[in-house]
């Protein structure tokens, strides 16, 4: 019994830390916020400070809510939310996140959302939620417990009861204790206990790197990927566009095609629509713009003092029957036509992130068979970026629609247990997100669309977490699997003894805790993922 007590104690401290690393990584929730009122500061729990109120973080301090600088400069840690190493500037203007940790300045921030919706209350809920969706491993181990143990109980009792009965000789305390012994080895405790917290660690480990896994299925999943599928603008690419030429015609000179196409995009959230207002540099008087309609994977239609402005690309032109001037030009062209004549075109340019450029070549290392891209610009400007990536498939030219019948082909294409999973930026893209096995956004911090929408969400924009991520979740696996081998085949070979009377309740309980409390701490090495 005392060697039982040991293994007890050492087990339920193995799972308590494990818990408690896990519980103290996710440890962003803020206790206080310092809250401005005049020129008094009062400290006040963060679900009490309303839209609209300032706070004030000292050194030190978490910030407490969602909100923007308006007084100060300081660096902040947002490893806990982002897993970044390198703290980050923050100035009056710049947007601040619950989580973050001041480490210099005093920063004064008007809070711009509430506490139950900021993105600290967010990442928690989720982290939280977790446990609830089971890998197809843990959904097996618990089934396989709840017909294990009726079975394993009536064996034992089997075991006491009709040798002594049928065997000449054989006495009843001598097969009780040999069932007794039996029923202490088959305890699967080593199983039930160490694998969900494999995952579990799993998920947590992942979270310390800034890669939030809604579930231990989705974690699962990541290590059977067969192909991946990719977003470009803001995936691969920065996202961040500039105006790099402009082809005016007729009788109207480039700053007029600028500053219609300026109008027409005004109220357009896409990052090419935002490019071309910012390249305009000026005032927008919104009371001459009418009758704005947005025309999904074509541009939009739009009334400017007067006139109708038709702005996207070729083949909104070919829908409305206007001729343009071809454009050879690499980059995403915004053709212009003005009352049903072509105008001229707006040549808008994006960069590659540093991050994609080792991606394809890391999938491939890692087993993924395929590496496709899914896009609505023009067909060449989709072929520079999947040659210069090295991706083996790109679409182009594709409707929203268009992206989810491109995915249903590929699904068709894949290996039956592979997995297809589609990484976007969270916004655009849902039905494709949704239709995924693993639906992944990138960019989620700040992004509520990105939270809701994914999967699995990367809190910054480096394509290079994916592939942490897949890294963590065959740790993951090949850690449970050791677990399950573990486990099996010494109480295997403990049973085989134990039924024929050469193990004593010393080796049962080592079969039991002993086995357990391995499993374990074998578990624990998942959290560890700085070696990835």
């Amino acid at each position: 019994m005392l060697f039982y007590q040991v293994g007890e104690f050492f087990q339920n401290l193995a799972v308590n830390r494990s818990r408690r690393s896990i519980a103290e990584l996710m440890d962003i929730r803020p206790d206080y916020a310092n809250l401005k009122d005049g020129d008094d500061i009062k400290i006040v729990s963060p679900e009490d400070v309303l839209i609209g109120e300032y706070i004030i973080v000292k050194p030190g301090e978490k910030v407490p809510l969602d909100g923007v600088v308006v007084e100060g400069k300081s660096m902040v840690d947002t490893s806990a939310l982002t897993g970044e190493s390198v703290p980050r500037e923050v100035e009056v203007g710049n947007e601040v996140y619950g989580g973050f940790i001041n480490k210099n300045g005093l920063l004064t921030i008007e809070v711009k959302k509430e506490f139950g919706e900021s993105t600290v209350s967010r990442i928690l809920e989720l982290v939280e939620n977790a446990s609830s969706r089971k890998a197809p491993t843990e959904q097996f181990i618990t089934k396989f417990a709840r017909i294990y143990t009726p079975i394993v109980v009536v064996a034992a009792l089997a075991l006491a009861i009709i040798p002594p009965l049928v065997v000449q000789g054989a006495t009843f305390s001598d097969w009780i204790y040999r069932a007794l012994v039996f029923l202490v080895i088959s305890c699967p405790c080593a199983l039930v206990v160490s694998i969900p917290l494999g995952f579990f660690g799993g998920i947590g480990g992942a979270s310390k790197n800034g890669i939030l896994i809604k579930g231990g299925n989705y974690l699962e999943a990541l290590n059977n990927v067969d192909t991946v599928i990719f977003d470009k603008t803001g995936t691969l690419t920065k996202g961040v566009f500039k105006v790099t030429e402009i082809k005016a015609v007729q009788n109207i000179s480039n700053d007029e095609l600028l500053m219609y196409a300026a109008y027409a995009e005004n109220y357009s959230n896409h990052p090419i629509a935002q490019s071309i207002v910012e390249a305009y540099g000026k005032e927008i008087d919104k009371g001459v713009i009418e009758a704005h309609e947005e025309l999904p994977g074509l541009g939009l239609k739009v009334n400017v003092k007067g006139k109708e402005i038709f702005a996207g690309n070729a083949k909104l032109m070919a829908e409305k029957e206007i001729a343009i001037e071809e454009n050879d030009d690499l980059g995403t062209i915004v053709y212009i036509a003005i009352d049903g004549s072509y105008a001229g075109s707006i040549i808008i340019s994006d960069e590659i992130k540093k991050d994609s450029e080792k991606l394809v070549s890391d999938l491939k290392a890692l087993g993924v068979k395929k590496t496709v891209m899914l896009t609505g610009d023009n067909k060449k400007v989709g072929d520079k970026v999947g040659k210069q990536l090295g991706l083996d498939v790109v679409y182009s030219e594709l409707l929203p629609d268009q992206k989810v019948e491109k995915l249903e082909l590929l699904y068709n294409q894949k290996s039956t247990k592979g997995r297809i999973v589609f990484v976007g930026d969270g916004i655009n893209d849902a039905p494709v997100l949704a239709r995924a096995d693993v639906g992944v956004a990138m960019g989620g911090l700040g992004s509520d669309a990105a939270i809701e929408a994914a999967d699995v969400v990367l809190m910054t924009d480096e394509p290079s977490k994916l592939i942490t991520a897949i890294k963590i979740s065959k740790r993951t696996r090949s850690i449970v699997l050791q677990n399950i081998v573990l486990a099996f085949v010494v109480k295997g070979i403990v049973l085989i003894l134990g039924a024929g009377g050469l193990a004593t309740m010393w080796e049962a309980v080592f079969a039991d805790v002993g086995v357990a409390l391995i499993a374990v701490l074998n578990a624990m090495r998942v959290m560890n993922t700085k070696n990835l």
